[in-house]
């Protein structure tokens, strides 16, 4: 994706990178834009703020950590997209405080809704974001995906948990505040207001595979990223991924 010297970090990106390049595409070509306004609402130190000021576009990152805005200005500098990255402090539920309502062409929220209060109202939020034809990229965790690694951990009394708590949290100890089904994210877009165009999965198998065997066996990360590829359009595979990713469209938006 966006660094070659970390082809690691391609199993936790690939997949998201492939589907929000080509919505991206189609925006420009819809627009007659070559340069798009693109808002990322957690984008932390870059990782997909500066591949997208690669491809040409301006690119506004808001994020409450005034350490990864310092990373994100270091890296779009080394990457030489400094004048088309702008890094503001602040979050989801603040969003308007630091950007203007309907200015942007495309959204990204990777991330940021395990962490919000109330997804909905984040959801909403950065949705208000958009233009009349604009473009979401959403990316939260997958409650299957927990589920399934607390069970081959052999924390079974957690697994269960996890299933059955109504935020997907596996006990007192649990980081991540939210997790969701695919039917709950694309449930969320839907009544934003948004049409959704895609559902994927992500890290399907990546974080289920010893790394020492991705490391070391000729070949095996490139053939487990082009398996996450595949898998990640087959509903069947949604159910245990460790992140999803749903692609929301502005009604209208998909048919330019």
């Amino acid at each position: 994706m966006s660094d070659p010297m970390r082809p690691r970090a391609a199993l936790r990106t690939a997949v998201v990178w492939d589907v929000l390049k080509d919505a991206l595409d189609r925006r420009v070509k819809a627009t007659g834009r070559d340069v798009l306004d693109v808002l990322d609402t957690g984008g932390g130190s870059g990782n997909f703020a500066v591949p997208v000021a690669r491809l040409g576009h301006r690119v506004t990152v808001v994020d409450p950590s005034p350490n990864a805005l310092f990373a994100l200005e270091r890296r779009a500098a080394e990457a030489g997209v400094a004048d088309r990255v702008r890094g503001v402090q602040g979050d989801a539920h603040g969003l308007f405080d630091v950007v203007e309502p309907g200015g942007y062409d495309a959204v990204l929220c990777h991330g940021v809704l395990e962490y919000v209060d109330d997804p909905a109202e984040g959801v909403r939020n950065v949705v208000a974001a958009l233009r009349s034809d604009g473009v979401l990229s959403l990316l939260a965790a997958g409650l299957g995906g927990a589920v399934l690694a607390r069970a081959l951990a052999g924390h079974f009394k957690e697994a269960k948990q996890a299933l059955q708590d109504p935020d997907g949290r596996w006990g007192e100890g649990d980081p991540v505040p939210h997790r969701f089904t695919a039917e709950q994210l694309t449930g969320l877009v839907e009544d934003s207001g948004l049409e959704v165009a895609a559902v994927h999965g992500v890290r399907v198998f990546a974080d289920l595979v010893p790394g020492v065997l991705v490391d070391t066996e000729p070949g095996a990360l490139d053939a487990l990223l082009k398996l996450e590829a595949a898998a990640a359009e087959v509903p069947a595979f949604h159910s245990v991924a460790t992140q999803l990713h749903v692609l929301g469209e502005t009604r209208g938006a998909g048919e330019a």
